[in-house]
């Protein structure tokens, strides 16, 4: 099993255009025919005018396949992606390894986290086996979506995913959290691997997966 995550950034003043087109011609031409969607969100804080979305593939071989199949797609490539073309200033995509199955939140709405942690050279792997031991302690105080290792073009990257009610209720959440000694434990434990993160707020569309 192989992840895609895809990042679009719009050129300002797009966005609702693009995230129409998405919703009445991109999603019900591509549905999960061609990789499985997992949630499509818009950027809330941090780089504004995004759209980040995650799909799943059973190989790297499958997703060639199936992206093959898509350009067969005559809803897909001459009415969706002739108009979208335009509207992007940039594309990203990443690679990633589930390190465990992705758990959509029990209620829909809230808020996403998405946590961005680029370790030192050979660590990622090490670093996301110490996070799952410690989950259980983690997620007491918010549930996990999903935890991944970098495949490509970040392979010294972990990503880990949280669903929240707002932005207040975070805030409280991570408060809480540190003040958890067997959280603060292995924060020591893990001392010196991380050595970049970044966190980025993600409100779902109207059409994800994930709500």
């Amino acid at each position: 099993m192989i992840n895609e995550l895809r990042m679009y950034t719009l050129k300002p003043g797009k966005l609702p255009e693009y995230l129409e087109y998405a919703r009445t011609i991109g999603r019900p031409a591509r549905g999960n025919d061609y990789g499985v969607n997992h949630g499509y969100w818009t950027t809330e804080h941090g780089p504004l005018n995004q759209v980040w979305h995650l799909w799943s593939y059973e190989s790297l071989d499958e997703r060639a396949r199936l992206r093959a199949e898509l350009q067969k797609n005559k809803a897909w490539t001459t009415e969706y992606t002739p108009r979208i073309l335009p509207l992007l200033e940039r594309q990203e995509i990443r690679f990633i390894h589930p390190m465990k199955p992705i758990v959509p939140p029990e209620r829909e709405g809230g808020i996403y986290e998405l946590r961005i942690y680029r370790t030192a050279v050979g660590q990622a792997r090490r670093w996301a086996e110490a996070y799952l031991g410690i989950m259980p302690v983690r997620e007491k105080y918010s549930r996990n979506v999903g935890l991944w290792v970098g495949e490509a073009p970040q392979p010294n990257e972990v990503l880990h995913m949280w669903n929240y009610a707002d932005g207040a209720g975070r805030a409280a959440t991570r408060g809480a959290l540190f003040k958890d000694p067997d959280w603060n434990a292995f924060l020591k434990g893990v001392e010196g691997i991380v050595v970049e993160m970044q966190s980025t707020l993600l409100i779902p569309t109207a059409y994800s997966s994930m709500k």
